[in-house]
């Protein structure tokens, strides 16, 4: 991962960008493998920890209607979560992340399901995946891919 987030230094520092996150799942993990980086206070802005959709609504400015229509885990929320961080940030290109690290699922959202969100000037988008393993292992999975979004959307 130290590979990955040099890159995304390296991309932020040459392009004169500043990125930012917004976390659910996750719980701040994101946001500390991007602050391993030496002097990323230059490129990284911060980030929010959303674990409650009362926090998604009033810091991140997700609907309540969408989170009651689609859920915490979906493509509308974790867009709405990427969005919602860029603006408050102020930040060039924002990534969020929610999902179902366990222990409990649903029929819908089985544990593992992580569904990864980034916004930037050329469009927000989201992606589902789905992960195995202990809860640990689901949210360093889905650490890894809030990062290598990131770091997709900063080579565009």
């Amino acid at each position: 991962m130290d590979a990955l987030v040099n890159r995304i230094a390296a991309r932020c520092l040459a392009r004169g960008l500043r990125v930012g996150v917004a976390e659910s799942c996750t719980g701040g993990l994101v946001a500390a493998a991007l602050t391993e980086a030496p002097g990323a206070s230059a490129w990284f802005a911060g980030g929010v920890v959303s674990y409650a959709d009362a926090v998604k609504i009033a810091v991140l400015g997700v609907s309540a209607e969408a989170l009651e229509r689609h859920g915490a885990v979906s493509a509308e929320t974790a867009r709405a979560m990427a969005a919602g961080a860029r603006r408050l940030l102020g930040v060039d290109v924002a990534v969020s992340v929610t999902g179902l690290a366990g222990p409990a699922g649903d029929e819908v959202h089985p544990v593992g399901t992580v569904v990864v969100g980034v916004a930037s000037s050329a469009g927000t988008v989201a992606e589902e995946r789905h992960f195995t393993g202990s809860r640990a292992e689901v949210r360093a999975q889905a650490c890894a891919a809030a990062l290598a979004a990131l770091d997709a959307a900063l080579e565009a």
